[in-house]
């Protein structure tokens, strides 16, 4: 659930079109009192969605059937020859997706939504929480050139697997910790890799290991954002072995 702000009046004129840029970094910050302020568009869309004018709730979504058993459907889609499937949820799958287009073994990242309610969701029905999806990136790898227990190490490495529904600012069910396992051997190394991180930890792991489900691509300007320029047109390397800082919003 997104923090809340102070009650606000909403102006009906402001729009609701919504860059991603502005969505993931101004949950946290002070609300503009500009009628132009893009905080305005986001709280109105909030607002209509209370009144059943927006998104659908999780219960609502998933009371259609159809729409839900195939959301909650495995991912059919099949990696390269050679290749494996991984996925994983860490908070704002723009940097989570770059720190593993870093890693040796990994030849394709894409990121979408997953593990939630509804076909087919957009950004913006993810943002509102209403569905229950997971920014999650889908990585492909060589088993020979990349084992998963190292993309678990990366997965460990990215975040705070403590904190429920939060990374750092990002706060929201789209933010949760998930590891998302395609065979058995996935799971098993999953389930011990959490069990000895939780060893060095003074605070409980809330990370969810369960089946991959339905991976739905997110939108082109989301693929490989940060390798791409990011907010402010600084293209980030994405050479294996690189070192080099994540700005995670560019």
């Amino acid at each position: 659930m997104l923090l809340r702000s102070p009650i606000i009046t909403i102006s009906t004129t402001a729009s609701v079109s919504r860059p991603k840029i502005l969505l993931k970094k101004t949950f946290l910050q002070p609300l503009q009192t500009s009628s132009s302020s893009p905080h305005r568009s986001f709280y109105k869309m909030n607002l209509f969605s209370k009144l059943g004018l927006g998104a659908r709730s999780p219960t609502e979504a998933s009371m259609d059937s159809a729409s839900s058993a195939i959301a909650q459907g495995p991912d059919h889609d099949i990696p390269a020859p050679g290749q494996q499937f991984a996925q994983f949820g860490a908070g704002c799958f723009w940097g989570v997706e770059l720190v593993f287009q870093r890693v040796p073994g990994v030849t394709k990242t894409e990121v979408g939504y997953s593990q939630g309610y509804s076909h087919n969701p957009a950004y913006e029905d993810v943002c509102s929480g209403s569905t229950n999806h997971n920014e999650v990136v889908r990585v492909q790898y060589d088993p020979k050139a990349c084992s998963f227990d190292s993309l678990l190490d990366v997965f460990w490495s990215r975040h705070d697997p403590t904190t429920p529904n939060r990374q750092g600012n990002d706060v929201g069910s789209q933010y949760r910790s998930g590891i998302y396992f395609y065979t058995p051997e996935q799971e098993k190394a999953a389930l011990e890799s959490l069990e000895q991180q939780q060893k060095q930890l003074n605070r409980k792991i809330v990370t969810e290991i369960v089946p991959a489900k339905k991976f739905y691509r997110a939108e082109e300007y989301h693929q490989q954002y940060l390798a791409k320029g990011g907010r402010f047109g600084f293209k980030q390397s994405t050479e294996k072995g690189c070192n080099d800082p994540i700005r995670c919003y560019g």
